[in-house]
């Protein structure tokens, strides 16, 4: 084997030991696991097993946690703005205002943290199948439309790391196939992906799968 072959990758996030219960029930405990740069980590297990609570924990919306948290190798405690400037979180709500148009949810979206041309918001939204739609107010869209333009953001954005909860709900064939498709070119291109989904994941690059069914333990008392 190569020296170049043989060199460590650091982890790009990590944790270790991470415990945490809610309504006297553990979800997980003695968890521990790295996401590197350029592969999707899918986390599943059922429904209660911990999956949304385990994003919200990275993400810093949940302190009620034991354990730690690393990011580039550093508490990530420590590396808050660091981290958000690289990160896209989106939760299982669709995130868009129904009132607005997907043009002018994208431009807000954009608005907050860097400027994207008109151009590109159609491109990607043309990328998700919403030729044509680009003006219409997002309530007259179906739940997947919605969902289509939310994840249109992701094509938008400069974040390395996307963070994703159950973002295939209410997608169907042909749009489960172009986010898997949006996965593996993002990871294609050194980017990284940790997702929650019951869907089975096809994405042509490094996939790997972390599953909470196999860490529910109960802690001695």
């Amino acid at each position: 084997m190569s020296a170049a072959n043989s060199q460590q990758i650091d982890p790009l996030l990590s944790a270790t030991s991470l415990y945490c219960e809610r309504d006297d029930r553990i979800l997980f405990d003695n968890l521990d696991f790295t996401l590197n740069a350029g592969e999707v980590l899918q986390v599943g297990g059922s429904n209660g097993s911990g999956k949304t609570t385990l994003l919200r924990i990275v993400c810093g919306f949940n302190d009620a946690f034991e354990g730690k948290l690393y990011w580039r190798l550093k508490p990530l405690e420590h590396q808050w703005e660091d981290f958000y400037a690289s990160v896209i979180y989106m939760g299982h709500r669709v995130g868009i205002n129904k009132i607005l148009s997907p043009m002018e949810n994208l431009r807000w979206a954009c608005s907050l943290r860097s400027q994207v041309t008109d151009t590109a918001i159609q491109n990607a939204l043309s990328t998700l199948g919403l030729n044509g739609y680009e003006d219409s107010p997002c309530h007259t869209l179906s739940a997947g439309q919605q969902q289509r333009v939310s994840l249109a953001r992701l094509l938008i954005s400069p974040a390395d790391l996307w963070i994703l909860d159950e973002p295939f709900t209410t997608l169907d064939v042909h749009g489960v196939a172009d986010l898997e498709l949006m996965l593996a070119n993002h990871i294609n291109r050194g980017g990284t992906v940790l997702v929650t989904t019951h869907h089975r994941l096809q994405v042509d690059g490094n996939l790997r799968h972390l599953n909470l069914d196999n860490l529910q333990t109960k802690r001695q008392s």
